[in-house]
């Protein structure tokens, strides 16, 4: 490098430790590593002072965040992510949205499945109100018996009782780990 100068600062000897780890974990020399950080703050910085940007890539770019998670943290967002059929960054995001707006989600599998068991629940109430105005203008019904009623009233119950307790689920899978976590 003919024309090239040098660059120095100094840091605490932890900063420097921490760095010089990072370095060699990216299999690069210290003054590699900060030559690359340096071109990497200069595109960013000059990309920012270039009038030809658009607001809208601006806006996008601002969107955007970056966040560091130990590896143990990773491993169990990727879990939770993958059990709810999602990606570990729309996870992220939709945790975020629902801890910013004090909200408990559904994923998209949970709410569909409500939604079925809505339409079934409200399919089986327009069926007995046709019986009970047939019965109660005196018209012979052919509906269901007594026992047939029973079954019906125990399907309600059991629906109810799933939809309460995959509510209650839900609420805490989205809440688990706020009681383990320091004051």
């Amino acid at each position: 490098m003919s024309d090239g100068t040098q660059l120095k600062t100094w840091v605490t000897r932890d900063t420097k430790e921490r760095f010089a780890a990072v370095a060699r974990y990216q299999g690069l020399s210290d003054s590699a590593l900060l030559k690359r950080l340096v071109d990497l703050m200069l595109q960013t910085a000059s990309a920012g002072a270039t009038a030809s940007i658009s607001s809208a890539s601006r806006s996008a770019r601002d969107s955007r965040l970056t966040v560091r998670l130990n590896p143990a943290d990773l491993s169990l967002l990727r879990e939770r992510a993958a059990a709810r059929s999602m990606a570990a960054a729309t996870y992220a995001a939709v945790l975020m949205r629902a801890h910013l707006r004090a909200l408990a989600p559904l994923p998209k599998e949970e709410l569909l499945a409500l939604k079925r068991t809505v339409a079934e629940l409200a399919s089986i109430g327009r069926n007995l109100n046709q019986i009970a105005y047939a019965a109660n203008r005196g018209e012979r019904v052919t509906g269901p018996n007594r026992e047939d009623l029973r079954a019906i009233l125990k399907v309600c119950e059991g629906l109810r009782d799933h939809v309460r307790n995959l509510l209650a689920a839900n609420l805490k899978a989205w809440e688990q780990g706020y009681a383990d976590r320091p004051g």
